[in-house]
């Protein structure tokens, strides 16, 4: 393995010393400091190939010192990493410039790789190859909510598109439920299209006959009922987005046409004889199996290829258990407000045994579980009956629904989000107003899962 110059950054002790151990252990050039401030100020002595560096920091943060390196040196790989692994923070350090991101507690196995990666994309660079991307709370950014390193590839993928810019099309994959209209949402809002509209379309719902008119509009006179002109789908999204779900129910002559669309930027209205142009970033999202339909011949392969350039693929829910906690408590304060009502209790019981099940309906499924059960409930504390599972007697129920600890848990989890968001993810001024150690914040917020801006 090819060693490098690494500068380590990060203001907790334990994690500088021990990250910057490893990495000396396994043959790199390393360098420690405890803030961006000096980190800069050691960038012309040490000249670092590659930068870890936190993102929450006090005084200058990882961004902040992402920017700055990306203007004054743009070569340095940076690679951030944090504690809240949200959706927000990976997108936005990728557009930033970021060569990777990880979320802790950091895997060294995994560090380490990212470390290979950057290297292989340096040489690659000078060889005269083109660089390749890299892949690698409760803080639902553009809605989407997950800290599983599943769902974090998908963040970073988002935040790839977005930094390449309009133009190309985007392919979105996944199972039914999985949440693939969020997703390219929020490709969309971090897009240079964010101030355009976004217009969703779902294939599958309309009929074939009216397909072609809904996308590409028609004029008067096209066909019986057709009393004036109306524009498309396509025309709508002009200057922003068009999101095409299960496009993969599309058939091969409609097919034939959408290709047209993305190669030459322009399509016939029904009934007329002049093409109209269209520049929405075209965003495409099917739960079917597309490789085996150009097999089968159900789907044209120069259209899959078209989109296939810049893929997403959405994990199932059962394959990121660890993220439904999360959703739970989203979903059931989400729910809680549209019904105006206060957010229920939620015993461990109950996350254990949402936690659990397989969901085949995905996040889709689970939130109408949890729908359901906030409105349906007649106490502020949710029970296994109220989601559906009836395994558990009602005399223990009734017994004890929900422990002490429980509602303890409940409340110090709501009030310490509520003190991180208003210090604004300030560790130190959060610790100061709870009256409690760094350490033991730190403690608070793994237990709790909570969100840290």
């Amino acid at each position: 393995m090819k060693t490098a110059r690494i500068l380590v950054v990060d203001d907790e002790p334990a994690l500088r010393t021990t990250l910057a151990a490893h990495l000396t252990e396994v043959g790199h050039d390393v360098l420690a400091v405890e803030s961006a401030t000096v980190a800069l100020n050691s960038m012309s002595r040490f000249a670092p190939d590659i930068v870890l560096t936190d993102v929450m920091m006090p005084g200058m943060s990882g961004i902040e010192l992402l920017t700055h390196l990306r203007e004054v040196t743009p070569d340095i790989d940076v690679v951030l990493f944090t504690g809240k692994g949200d959706a927000r923070g990976a997108i936005d350090a990728i557009q930033l410039g970021a060569s990777d991101y990880l979320t802790k507690p950091l895997c060294l196995d995994e560090t380490e790789g990212v470390i290979d990666q950057c290297l292989l994309r340096r040489q690659r660079a000078r060889a005269g190859s083109a660089p390749s991307m890299s892949s690698s709370e409760l803080d639902p950014a553009y809605g989407l909510v997950g800290r599983h390193p599943k769902m974090v590839d998908v963040y970073k993928a988002i935040g790839s598109v977005a930094r390449a810019g309009a133009g190309a099309a985007v392919l979105i994959r996944g199972e039914t439920g999985t949440g693939k209209e969020l997703i390219a949402r929020a490709i969309h809002m971090t897009s240079q299209r964010a101030n355009g509209p976004f217009v969703a379309f779902n294939c599958a719902a309309v009929p074939e006959s009216l397909l072609e008119s809904e996308l590409f509009g028609h004029v008067r006179g096209a066909f019986s009922g057709a009393t004036m002109d109306r524009r498309g789908k396509f025309e709508a999204a002009a200057g922003g987005s068009l999101f095409l779900d299960e496009i993969g129910d599309t058939t091969p002559a409609f097919q034939a046409k959408m290709l047209r669309v993305l190669q030459e930027r322009e399509f016939y209205p029904v009934g007329s004889d002049y093409p109209s142009r269209s520049d929405a970033t075209i965003i495409a999202a099917t739960h079917r199996p597309l490789h085996q339909m150009v097999e089968d011949g159900t789907f044209r392969q120069d259209l899959f290829y078209r989109l296939q350039v810049l893929e997403i693929e959405v994990p199932p829910l059962r394959e990121r258990r660890s993220d439904i906690p999360l959703l739970i408590r989203h979903l059931a304060a989400r729910a809680a407000a549209d019904a105006r009502i206060t957010p229920p209790v939620i015993p461990q019981k109950v996350i254990e045994e949402l936690t659990n099940r397989d969901w085949p309906g995905n996040v889709r499924e689970l939130e109408n579980v949890i729908r359901r059960a906030v409105i349906m409930s007649r106490c502020s504390v949710l029970t296994v009956q109220d989601i559906g599972g009836c395994e558990i007697p009602a005399k223990e129920v009734e017994a004890a629904p929900v422990t002490l600890s429980d509602v303890r848990a409940s409340t110090e989890r709501r009030y310490v989000q509520r003190v991180l968001y208003d210090a604004e993810g300030n560790k130190s001024k959060a610790a100061r107003i709870l009256g409690v150690s760094r350490p033991t914040l730190n403690r608070l917020i793994r237990d709790h899962q909570l969100a840290v801006r």
